[in-house]
């Protein structure tokens, strides 16, 4: 079985757009140092109220996707408004992480209170899939393709403001003053979702990026976490990376 070259980095959102507004500027910073990073969206997030369709959906994440740097995005056939933690769904995430084979899973952090309860479907979801990605003796379900495992499984935030991590989970923040105009010009594809009259998402955005970064010494970052500890074996680079 000819798989195709392996992705460093795959993203999951339950929406398109999920991503970029999450941790957009990490996959920007990812992808200008030559990383192939990948996005799948669970669901195609149609209907919404300004939206013509999937096709009008579909066509803004690939454009956000070019913004990027992204060199693969999917989306799977899952619906919008009834995305459930399903062994379906997960078979079918798990399947991607197979096949494209990352070093590194970003997957949504938290549920979103008064948002949509598709986010806290897809935290369970994705975290499931990592799992059966490495499962052997499941050849059947799986069409053949070889195990994979995933060895380092981050999360993202959605939330208007910085998030607190959840309980077990150690925080970490990347850097993306240098990608943040990037970040929002990302976002702004999505004019289905973001029409003038949404302009205040901007700004709102762009002051997570700066509060995040405030608190971790860099002008704009995003939170991500781990349930494990950081480690390395190199301290000095770790806490002065190269500029």
């Amino acid at each position: 079985m000819q798989l195709p070259e392996a992705l460093d980095v795959i993203a999951v959102g339950a929406h398109p757009d999920d991503v970029e507004i999450g941790c957009g500027g990490t996959l920007a910073l990812l992808a200008a140092q030559g990383r192939r990073v990948g996005i799948v969206d669970l669901t195609d997030g149609e209907p919404t109220p300004r939206s013509s369709g999937p096709e009008q959906r579909l066509a803004e994440a690939a454009a956000a996707a070019k913004v990027l740097g992204v060199v693969h995005r999917e989306t799977l056939a899952l619906p919008n408004r009834r995305l459930f933690d399903s062994f379906e769904a997960r078979v079918a995430l798990a399947t991607i992480f197979r096949r494209w084979r990352p070093r590194i899973v970003l997957g949504l952090g938290d549920k979103t209170p008064l948002a949509s309860p598709d986010h806290a479907q897809a935290v369970a979801l994705t975290e499931a899939a990592v799992f059966y990605s490495r499962l052997s003796k499941w050849d059947d379900t799986f069409a053949g393709l070889p195990v994979h495992t995933v060895p380092q499984f981050l999360t993202y935030f959605l939330l208007a403001g910085v998030p607190s991590v959840p309980h077990g989970h150690w925080p970490l923040v990347v850097d993306i003053a240098g990608q943040l105009e990037t970040k929002l010009e990302a976002i702004a594809c999505y004019a289905s979702q973001f029409p003038p009259e949404k302009a205040h998402v901007f700004p709102r955005v762009r002051a997570m990026a700066e509060t995040a970064g405030m608190m971790a010494g860099c002008a704009a970052g995003e939170v991500l976490a781990s349930s494990r500890m950081p480690c390395t074996t190199d301290l000095v680079g770790l806490l002065f990376p190269p500029a």
